[in-house]
């Protein structure tokens, strides 16, 4: 199993102010400039240091919004390229449904890999639903739009007879021909963010990595949709390094010191999606099952399970009044959203939770949230690197004997 570091870059204060809304209306009249660049500063040293215990790094990007200062993953993984010697770089990812340009991003993401030598791996996302409103984007062709931006994107990257052009229904361009091409060929390894069974297939089509969000174990039918949909298309069942998923990891000395911990993360489940119900799931952003799955757990207005399992101490804790309890903490980890305790403990945390998925080969470590000091993050680093790392690193793959049992399973059961 790889391990990639990640952190949103949050701008903390933020969380004490007493708003409605962490996201698009919160006005940055709140940023204060030095402290913005202490933390970049902060967080560039925490890169550094998980790149030295043999971690990979992750990078996203967000807009208009307190808890994440990542707003261009191109920057952030311009910098590690040069900054960093051993990582491999995850961009998770870069919203093409939202940006007017695929071909830029296609420049942009080959320009980094031929800077870090080919150690880019490529997510293509479709973004968030608060942030369609600021770009105009219409909710209901945002899965449209994605497909052609990667078609094109794919396209640029691999076309190398002279330019072509490009007719589509979202996208017109001229003279496509980009230079520099890939350091990595054909292309840099490509991996897309999944929330239904049907992208997931669809994802299948392409032979991409998948990843899952903080799906805790409702993430094992969003899995299986691909591995089914492999085996439909005649290919080899599908193995570990095609499956990734995002969670909160906190470790302690103890496993009391890592749940103390880890109730300073908390409050990114509880309140980092805090904003106006009508950015949350606007008409057509969703797949009809997924709505449908949300109304079945009673979700309000949310589709996914970050957003949906608060602790109901949200808004004190945004407000700085308290944090959670360990009973919050251990509900989250209960539903697979957070591995913490003890390096031993969170390494069978892990091992169990990638047994029930049916065999994961990427934990995204969302190894800072909430209101972590930079000390915390690094502490956690530390731990999990020199304590944690290496034995993931040594999973084996599911036992072959197991692995057609549940080829066999899912032929009979997956639609």
């Amino acid at each position: 199993m790889r391990v990639w570091q990640f952190s949103e870059m949050p701008y903390t204060p933020a969380w004490g102010l007493d708003t409605e809304s962490l996201r698009v209306t919160l006005p940055n009249s709140n940023y204060d400039p030095k402290l913005g660049a202490e933390i970049y500063r902060r967080q560039f040293e925490n890169y550094l240091l998980a790149d030295d215990l043999g971690f990979d790094l992750m990078s996203n990007e967000h807009h208009s919004t307190a808890t994440c200062l990542q707003a261009s993953t191109s920057v952030i993984l311009s910098s590690l390229a040069r900054s960093t010697t051993n990582a491999r770089l995850l961009s998770l990812g870069n919203p093409i449904a939202n940006r007017p340009d695929p071909v830029r991003v296609a420049e942009e993401m080959a320009m980094i890999d031929n800077m870090s030598g080919g150690r880019l791996e490529v997510g293509l996302i479709r973004g968030t639903p608060a942030e369609l409103s600021s770009v105009n984007a219409n909710p209901a062709r945002m899965v449209d739009r994605f497909w052609e931006a990667h078609d094109l994107i794919l396209k640029a990257w691999t076309s190398h007879d002279g330019p072509f052009n490009w007719e589509g229904e979202f996208f017109q361009h001229r003279q496509v021909n980009i230079w520099p091409t890939p350091f990595q060929q054909p292309t840099p390894p490509v991996w897309v963010t999944v929330g239904s069974a049907s992208t997931a297939r669809r994802v299948a089509d392409e032979g991409h990595v998948i990843a899952t969000l903080l799906g805790g174990y409702s993430s094992r039918s969003t899995f299986d949709a691909y591995r089914a949909r492999t085996l439909e298309l005649g290919r080899p069942y599908p193995k570990s390094d095609r499956f990734g998923y995002l969670a909160l990891v906190s470790v302690g000395a103890t496993d009391e010191a890592g749940l103390e911990r880890a109730r300073l993360m908390q409050p990114h489940l509880d309140v980092s999606l805090l904003m106006p119900q009508q950015f949350l799931n606007p008409p057509g952003y969703a797949p009809v099952e997924a709505n449908v799955a949300a109304l079945k757990r009673g979700a309000k207005g949310s589709l996914s399970t970050h957003q949906q399992v608060g602790s109901g101490e949200g808004k004190d804790v945004m407000l700085g009044k308290k944090l959670p309890s360990l009973a919050s903490v251990k509900h989250s980890m209960d539903q697979g959203l957070l591995f913490a305790g003890s390096p031993d403990s969170v390494l069978q945390q892990i091992t169990d939770f990638s047994r029930a998925m049916g065999g994961i080969g990427h934990l995204l470590m969302l190894g800072h949230a909430g209101y972590m000091s930079f000390d915390d993050v690094a502490d956690n680093i530390k731990l999990f690197g020199n304590e944690v790392l290496p034995a993931l690193r040594e999973l084996p793959e599911v036992d072959e004997a197991e692995l057609a049992a549940e080829r066999d399973e899912l032929r009979r059961t997956v639609p």
